[in-house]
Formats: structure tokens, C-alpha cells, sequence
């Protein structure tokens, strides 16, 4: 994996759970940035689950209709790996010649990764100074499995495309959606389909990455079963009515509360937990992002239980775009986080 060096001209992929999202910018992080081309495909969540040939083949397909779609012309590639296959954690090492620590942490990342090392692909960056010791500096190492990385290397390549970097999408998210000029720590909270990642990032750079079981899709199946509705129907209703206590009687507010405790007091722990290591910092506020960034009053919710200012996300507040494409975009602009996050990598 290249978690930071971008190369030349090249666009960002996002596969979701039930769409792929792509992103081509033009411009850079210092003069701005703008929406060149996109796409956004829906697909069925079993046609990208499917291993067989078959399968293989209609995510190409898949991939080739919303790059032709977008009108790319570039073979370079930038795709973002979902938290569930990565793992990624934050290490201190004996601050050292940069040659040197390389190999250090070369030579120990079986340490630090949840698998053998010869069945893995790893990568490291180091963040700076150890905020509890002088001699000490924080390293971001993030792994994957060799067979998942391998996999989808295979299928995207066998398109004709050059990958020249895979990134954990929780890597990607922070950098789209943490606002410019930010001081003190942020928390991301992206309420995926099935699973929700959560990011603290400082000084530019995630400090702490999580990802907990139960995503919308927990949420839809909470209200289906409380109200007796079909989970098209709860879906719906959430989207709609979300945590309004004078809508629909608050039947949807009283379906999640519970569940949405269990989750607020997950954040406050993850604050804590943050707040225990770096002494002198704080968490400002957290940022919603994915079905949390569309869900009416989570933010208000969530924000009473933690006790940290919330607000919803913007991965758009970089990017210029056209009131054409802004109009195209009205209904899925939430989900596109990660796509913009790696289309911002470096660029040179």
C-alpha cells in the first residue's frame, strides 16, 4: 500500500456496500480544488460479494460502465480499502534517523499487525513527536490481508488500470471532511451500511481508528421490528422523520433510543480513551458523516449524550462544483467522503 505519494494525473473508486462511487479532481490542496468528473452506480450488495468468475466479471463490468460513464481517460487509480478488511493502529518508536526507523519498524511489524506478517500487506507514516514522550515519535501502520489486496489488485488491473495507491477508507474520509484551519482534535463518525468507523484526527493526521459493529442497516431492522413495517418501509422513515419526537408520534425516536445510547456512549468512550493519551487536547466536535450526515436530529442526539458539539459532515467543502453537478448530486452528495478524501491525496 502507498498511504500518502500520489503520482501524476489519476482518479479515486469507492466500492460501498451497495454503490461505487468514483471522483476525478482537478487543482490541488493549495490552490483549491474542483469536480472534473464522477460517477455513482448502484449495485446489488451480492454481486459484489460474489467471489466466483462470474462475479469477478460483473464488477468489472460494473467498474468499466461508471468510468465510461464519468468519461475518464486516465489508467491511474486510487481505491479505498473498507475498515472491516484493514487494520490500522497508532505505535510510538524510539525517535531515530528516518533511515533507520524505517527499518525498525520494518523489522517489528509483526508486532503490530493481527496477522503473520508474510500473510499481509503493510505500510507506515510517521506522525510526529509522541505527545508523552520527547524521544519518542507516533507511527500510523495500517495491513491488510495479502488475499484481499490481491484480489482486487487482480480485478482492477485486469481492466487496464495502473492502482497507485490503496488506502483504508477511514484515512481517506478525515481528509475530506475535517474542516481547514482546525486546532484542537475532531472525531469522524460515518455511519456505513453495516458497520460504523470511527476517526479522531489532530493536527492533520488520525490519532485513533475504530471501526464497531452495526450500521443503518441495524438501524432499519430497530424500527422495522418496533413498528411493524417492512425494512423498505423503516428506511423510509428514518431518512424522513429521523429523531423528531413530533412526527409520527416520536415512534421512531423511541425505536432507536436505546440503540442509539449504546452507540453515543461507544463515542464518548472512544473521546476518553483520546482525551487520556493526549493530555492537553481536546475533542472539539464531532463530525457525522454517511447515513449519519442525512439522519434528521441524530446530531442534536448525539451531541446531548456525549456532550461534544456535533454537526453533520461536508466531504464537498473543498471542492467547486457546478450547479449542474450539484443538482445530479443532491440525493448521494453524503456518500461520496471517502472518493473525494483519496481524490485529495497528494498529487505529486
Amino acid at each position: 500500500m502507498k498511504l500518502l505519494q500520489g503520482v501524476g494525473d489519476f482518479f479515486a473508486m469507492d466500492v460501498g456496500t451497495t454503490s461505487v462511487r468514483i471522483v476525478q479532481l482537478a487543482g490541488d490542496q493549495q490552490h483549491g480544488w474542483s469536480l472534473q468528473k464522477y460517477a455513482y452506480i448502484p449495485v446489488d450488495e451480492k454481486t459484489l460479494q460474489d467471489s466466483s468468475e462470474l462475479g469477478k466479471k460483473r464488477f468489472q463490468d460494473i467498474i468499466m460502465t461508471a468510468v465510461t460513464q464519468a468519461g475518464i481517460r486516465t489508467k491511474n487509480i486510487a481505491v479505498g480499502m473498507p475498515a472491516g478488511k484493514t487494520f490500522t493502529t497508532i505505535v510510538e518508536a524510539e525517535s531515530q534517523d528516518p533511515k533507520d526507523l524505517a527499518k525498525t519498524i520494518k523489522y517489528q511489524l509483526d508486532q503490530y499487525i493481527p496477522m503473520a506478517i508474510d500473510e499481509a500487506k503493510a505500510d507506515f507514516v510517521v506522525l510526529g513527536p509522541s505527545p508523552n514522550d520527547p524521544g519518542k515519535v507516533e507511527v500510523l501502520i495500517s495491513s491488510t490481508a495479502n488475499d484481499y489486496a490481491e484480489t482486487m489488485l487482480e480485478k482492477i488491473e485486469g481492466m487496464g488500470f495502473n492502482v497507485i495507491a490503496m488506502e483504508p477508507e477511514p484515512l481517506a474520509m478525515a481528509r475530506a471532511l475535517i474542516p481547514p484551519g482546525v486546532v484542537d482534535a475532531r472525531m469522524i463518525v460515518d455511519l456505513g451500511e453495516r458497520s460504523t468507523d470511527l476517526v479522531v484526527v489532530f493536527r492533520g493526521a488520525p490519532r485513533l481508528v475504530r471501526s464497531i459493529p452495526g450500521g443503518f442497516d441495524l438501524l432499519v431492522k430497530t424500527v422495522a421490528g418496533a413498528l411493524s413495517v417492512r425494512e423498505d418501509q423503516a428506511r423510509q422513515f428514518i431518512l424522513k422523520f429521523g429523531l423528531a419526537q413530533d412526527k409520527i408520534e416520536g415512534q421512531v425516536f423511541r425505536a432507536l433510543d436505546s440503540t442509539l445510547e449504546t452507540f453515543s456512549s461507544e463515542l464518548t468512550k472512544s473521546v476518553l480513551f483520546f482525551q487520556g493519551k493526549y493530555i492537553n487536547v481536546r475533542v472539539g466536535g464531532i463530525i457525522l458523516s454517511g447515513f449519519a450526515e442525512i439522519i434528521p436530529f441524530i446530531a442534536e442526539y448525539i451531541e446531548a449524550k456525549t456532550d461534544v458539539p456535533t454537526m453533520q459532515g461536508n466531504p464537498w467543502q473543498l471542492v467547486r462544483v457546478s450547479p449542474e453537478q450539484r443538482n445530479a448530486l443532491i440525493n448521494v452528495s453524503s456518500e461520496f467522503a471517502v472518493a473525494i478524501g483519496l481524490a485529495e491525496r497528494s498529487n505529486g
